[in-house]
């Protein structure tokens, strides 16, 4: 299992050592950190002893796996839920996978849920009331629950090597890799890849089925483009381009409160909120530049505009564009995510202005990109999708 140990090294000193003394910052950083080794080791063992028990794992093939990938909040969570939907058709990660990617622990949740059935669920309703208590107030924004269909973050996480780490650590320009794995050296980024292969063999692994294709959601990938192309040569991929000024706005705003929280001196116009936007901003050319040199049958380009006002036809869009057979009740499921959407309404309202960047900058920055995929230039939005 990877580990990006010069990165967390280094991004210990810096939050405690190069930066004046903050007993709050420093409880938090320490906290945090010590849970998050906890994990780390925990995973490490689970996964070892994955390699005991089942030793043909790491010889599961992973064969033209398709990749949902963007920067944060531009639809990724919408679509991967949509595209979920057909079931019979895609493997993909939910969130208890994710927290422990291992077979063990996949099986052993698997045992617990059949035994729960078995005295009439009363395990299942309890935790049902825990999750809509934790993550209830974030269904408006993110559905997350333990059982739901989730991104690969967590094991980019682990691995260190995850923009989500600057919510702890928002030290962007110093820590860029975390947030760009390509940029990694070399030897590092072959290693994460092996990880990251292995994390999704016991996916398929634990899933039982050699005939249903890998769907992966990914935002963290959106700086990973070469390494993963590299580690999955017949891989696909579907990617979402959504106005920057809405989705780069968007990511801050959710990132605030935990800046905050750690360090409530951290300006909503400052330093971070700009370097986070010169991160995203990259993100965006190299997707560009990344899907513009792929074969066009192996890359999917998706409006979000498109996705949010017709899902239901955007999603035929893409099975049409891979030659994927649309099954009459996937269709109706389809059809019923349309009537939903029409009403749908979210109160999560934002600007770039308030973060202190530059609009205009931003879209010069991205002038070939908006042009590309004709993008207006826009003021201030809200959410249209669970992004």
């Amino acid at each position: 299992m990877y580990f990006y140990r010069k990165g967390f090294v280094r991004a210990l000193k810096i939050s405690l050592l190069d930066q004046p003394f903050k007993l709050r910052r420093w409880s938090y950083v320490l906290g945090f950190s010590l849970l998050y080794l906890l994990f780390v080791l925990a995973v490490r063992l689970t996964r070892r002893l994955d390699g005991v028990l089942w030793r043909d794992i790491e010889r599961v093939p992973i064969q033209e796996p398709v990749f949902i990938i963007a920067p944060p909040r531009s639809g990724t969570s919408f679509l991967q839920k949509l595209l979920a939907g057909d079931r019979g058709r895609f493997i993909y990660w939910k969130m208890y996978q994710t927290i422990f990617p291992s077979v063990l622990i996949d099986r052993t949740v698997g045992w617990v849920r059949d035994l729960d059935r078995c005295f009439g669920r009363p395990l299942a309703r309890c935790m049902d009331g825990i999750q809509r208590a934790c993550f209830g107030n974030w269904d408006n924004l993110h559905i997350m629950r333990l059982d739901a269909p989730e991104e690969d973050g967590a094991l980019y996480l682990y691995a260190f090597a995850c923009e989500a780490i600057y919510m702890l650590f928002p030290f962007i320009e110093e820590l860029w890799e975390l947030g760009f794995p390509d940029t990694l050296p070399e030897e590092d980024r072959k290693q994460l890849m092996r990880y990251y292969r292995s994390c999704l063999q016991r996916l398929v692994y634990s899933s039982g089925s050699n005939n249903q294709t890998l769907l992966i959601k990914s935002t963290n990938s959106s700086g990973a483009l070469a390494s993963i192309l590299e580690a999955f040569p017949d891989a696909r991929f579907i990617t979402l381009v959504r106005d920057p000024g809405d989705s780069i706005a968007s990511s801050i705003s959710l990132m605030m409160p935990a800046l905050r929280a750690h360090s409530p001196e951290i300006a909503a116009a400052g330093t971070v909120s700009k370097a986070y936007a010169r991160l995203s901003a990259e993100w965006y050319k190299y997707l560009h530049e990344f899907m513009g040199k792929m074969p066009e049958e192996r890359v999917c380009i998706v409006d979000y505009r498109d996705l949010v006002s017709n899902p239901a036809d955007t999603v035929e869009s893409i099975y049409r564009h891979f030659g994927w057979d649309l099954s009459r009740d996937y269709r109706e499921t389809l059809e019923m995510v349309n009537l939903r959407q029409a009403s749908y309404r979210s109160e999560h309202r934002y600007s770039l202005e308030e973060f202190g960047i530059s609009r205009a900058w931003l879209y010069e920055e991205l002038s070939e990109v908006m042009r590309a995929n004709q993008i207006p230039v826009s003021g201030p939005s809200v959410e249209s999708a669970s992004a």
